[in-house]
């Protein structure tokens, strides 16, 4: 309470948009540069042709033999592209995931890379809404000049189970806090000319059959929780667009529900920009009369909905003109109010300096959650031993829409699928900035060496000779699959225990996207969280470690001691981000709790 208290010291509420403190979205009829004007103007010249054309964005690439192949002519590899309407000077509409850094979807933008933030949850850790500012308008920046004028970005979506395999895109439990974080971010792209998406709206909070999911609770709690910190964003933020879920709320699909789009945010909170569907998240044409403006990456739908099924519903009465002009007219003004609708600057990426944004993010982040006199490690130690990891190589990150290709490249990648719509491997992404060279620069007068951690007796026995053994514990997360527990995989726990018994002076670095269960706590003597640290990652472990930078970060979410306090029990489908196949499973996600999330 104490924490959040300061917060709310700090954070006086006001509006803001990319260029300062505004009116709340007052609009002057009389002023030629007033975006709500701009928009009328130009939608009342457009044909009904161009206006359905704005309605729905392409996927304009397919795989074949694991290669990008165009299917619109001289479109970008984006997961989102609306050609431009010349005539009208309404641009090209180019789109880009998303909150951790720009992504280069697969890889498919060949030589592609970008700064890649820590999780969100490091982010979130730092209480720093300054941080969260610069932090967006970084990854607008390189979005900008990377010529996309939509970043899908950020998310809000609170902590309601501690195994959702997106959690460490957002911004933890606490509604004021995620609020407040992203509706800067959202400011902070926006100061860059880019249009700011915040997402999934409402109820995303899990990935085990999120596409059918019913997610339920009541209105009171709903409206007090997770609503609330898409308001906060919102209000603080002013992204020019909203994503709907795919996941149902209270019945009705979140990209088909009137009450969340129509009543809720267009109405109650007097919303002036755009809702898109998530890619694959539209099942009919109705969609559009219960408050959805466009359907996403049409091409992965049964049907692109918002093209001929519209125009027949338009020709047929049961869509309104007043209804395809407010649709129309929220996306161009949002296109005008970021400056999204201007040229993209020819500019060089200052990668250097985002590296210090991302480092400044994760030097913040960390969490000392242990210690008992171990850190910060002494000058004068003689040999340290880390273990596991993949430490000597770089740093964990999660997988998913998220995951950026880092300047450098990949460290290493792990495969562990093959992606169902691009036939490629995927798997854990290693961002390199190493925690052991990292080690190696800032104790130099030490020896240190490194231990896979493959074998527990191996390890144990190297660290009994060491004087300080570091263990880095690491749990990759990725969107469409959530975790089953919350225990450390791969035999990770033995290990950390078995290393804490040969040596007495062991820490515990952990690079995880989520609350871990750690039955070893007291038989170490530090814990650090260090979530998935991003671009400079390893440096940030190595300032934390000796001591350099102090550790700062406060938890954003609850760790559970046991995993009979998760509100939940196990989860109906795991291993399914698509519960339609699926039969005799429960397809619900109750919420009792309400409003008392974590």
């Amino acid at each position: 309470m104490e924490r959040q208290m300061k917060l709310v010291r700090l954070l006086p509420v006001v509006l803001l948009c990319a260029s300062g403190v505004v009116a709340a979205q007052s609009t002057d009829p009389t002023n030629p540069a007033d975006p709500d004007q701009r928009a009328a103007a130009t939608e009342a010249r457009m044909t009904d042709a161009e206006r359905i054309h704005l309605l729905h964005s392409h996927l304009p690439i397919t795989i074949e033999a694991g290669k990008p192949s165009q299917l619109i002519p001289g479109a970008p590899i984006v997961p989102g592209y609306v050609s431009a309407i010349d005539r009208l000077g309404i641009p090209t509409i180019a789109e880009s995931d998303a909150s951790l850094g720009v992504v280069n979807p697969f890889e498919l933008r060949e030589g592609d890379v970008a700064t890649a933030l820590p999780a969100g949850l490091a982010l979130a850790a730092t209480f720093d809404p300054a941080l969260a500012y610069r932090s967006g308008a970084m990854i607008g920046a390189e979005a900008r000049a990377k010529g996309f004028n939509v970043l899908l970005a950020p998310g809000v979506n609170l902590t309601r189970d501690p195994r959702n395999g997106r959690n460490f895109e957002y911004l933890g439990e606490d509604p004021l806090l995620a609020g407040t974080l992203g509706g800067e971010a959202s400011r902070g792209i926006q100061s860059a000319g880019v249009v700011s998406t915040i997402k999934h709206f409402a109820l995303n909070d899990q990935e085990t059959q999120r596409r059918t999911v019913d997610a339920r609770m009541d209105e009171a709690g709903l409206r007090e929780s997770d609503l609330l910190a898409f308001e906060l964003g919102i209000e603080r933020g002013q992204p020019g667009a909203v994503m709907c879920a795919y996941n149902q709320v209270n019945g009705a699909y979140a990209c088909d529900n009137d009450f969340l789009l129509n009543q809720v945010l267009k109405r109650d909170w007097g919303y002036k920009g755009w809702v898109m569907s998530d890619w694959a998240a539209v099942h009919d044409v109705s969609y559009f009369n219960a408050g959805l403006d466009q359907q996403s990456g049409a091409e992965l739908d049964k049907k692109v909905w918002m093209d001929e099924p519209l125009k027949a519903d338009y020709a047929a009465g049961k869509v309104s003109k007043e209804r395809l002009s407010d649709a129309v007219r929220r996306i161009l003004r949002s296109l005008y109010a970021t400056g999204a609708d201007q040229p993209s600057p020819k500019t060089v990426i200052d990668y250097d300096a985002h590296a210090k944004v991302a480092q400044a993010a994760a030097d913040d982040g960390i969490v000392l959650l242990r210690n008992e006199g171990a850190l910060p490690l002494a000058a004068s130690s003689q040999s340290i031993l880390v273990i596991g990891g993949y430490a000597i190589a770089g740093v964990m990150s999660g997988g998913g829409s998220s995951q950026v290709t880092p300047v450098g490249g990949a460290a290493a990648i792990i495969p562990t699928d093959v992606h169902r719509l691009v036939k490629r491997p995927v798997g854990q992404l290693l961002v390199p900035s190493s925690p052991v060279k990292a080690l190696k620069d800032a104790l130099p007068s030490a020896s240190i060496a490194w231990d896979t951690g493959y074998d527990a007796d191996v390890a144990a026995a190297r660290a009994a000779r060491a004087d300080v053994a570091i263990v880095f514990a690491t749990k990759w997360q990725t969107e469409g699959m959530d975790s089953g527990d919350l225990s450390l995989p791969g035999g990770q726990d033995e290990l950390i225990r078995a290393v804490a018994k040969a040596n007495h002076n062991t820490i515990v670095v952990l690079e995880t996207g989520n609350p871990v269960l750690m039955p070893w706590l007291t038989d170490v003597k530090a814990v650090l969280e260090a979530w998935y640290p991003g671009q400079k990652g390893g440096e940030a472990i190595a300032a934390v470690l000796t001591g350099a930078v102090n550790p700062s970060g406060r938890l954003p979410l609850t760790f559970p001691a046991r995993e009979d306090q998760n509100p939940r029990g196990p989860l109906p489908g795991l291993g399914e981000e698509d519960g339609s196949r699926l039969k005799n499973v429960p397809g619900t996600a109750d919420y009792p709790e309400g409003s008392d999330a974590g």
